[in-house]
């Protein structure tokens, strides 16, 4: 845990200082979290924003300290989840909302020159993008808090709500599911 449950306990009853300490504790993971989810550079401070401001409006009716950080991730998931729901239905008017200079100006930076490597990596993170945009959110929010944010089973369990085993089982469907989205595709790295 990156705070004392002494101060959730004082940020829950009102001491604006205590919730400042906890933002800036929890503010990198909470973005690294989001960036991850959403992928969208762009809008991950906003969506940050969005988690934080739901944090100070529902703090007080949080139970316990001990399940602070597991909260704290579900709020920040959901919060994930509200962007890319939105972004899915307003993705038909994203083209002829930006202006002519940003279009000139994205196509002069896709025209730059990238090294070899830069390329690979974004090849490889459109790829990852791709099979989790062919398998459910849920288990592409799962993978990614087990894989790439590296949260233990025990964490896992708290988040889900679920015992070991049961996580295990969706971990390995889900994986299952990615190998499948990628056999399909044939999509070479």
């Amino acid at each position: 845990m990156l705070v004392e449950f002494e101060l959730i306990e004082r940020a829950r009853n009102g001491d604006a200082g205590a919730f400042n300490q906890i933002v800036q504790a929890y503010r990198k993971r909470i973005l690294r979290t989001i960036a991850r989810l959403i992928g969208r550079p762009d809008d991950v401070e906003d969506v940050g924003q969005e988690v934080f401001l739901r944090l100070y409006y529902a703090l007080e009716q949080l139970r316990t300290p001990e399940v602070f950080e597991p909260w704290l991730y579900r709020l920040t998931v959901n919060a994930a989840y509200d962007y890319l729901r939105k972004q899915k239905r307003r993705k038909e008017s994203r083209m002829s909302d930006m202006s002519e200079q940003a279009v000139i100006m994205a196509d002069a930076e896709a025209g730059t020159k990238v090294e070899v490597e830069e390329t690979r990596r974004l090849k490889i993170r459109e790829l990852v993008q791709s099979l989790l945009g062919k398998i459910s959110e849920e288990d592409g929010v799962l993978l990614l808090m087990k894989e790439v944010e590296g949260l233990s089973l025990k964490e896992l369990e708290k988040v889900y709500k679920v015992s070991e085993n049961a996580l295990k089982v969706r971990l390995f469907r889900a994986r299952q599911r990615v190998l499948k989205a990628f056999a399909d595709g044939k999509t070479e790295v």
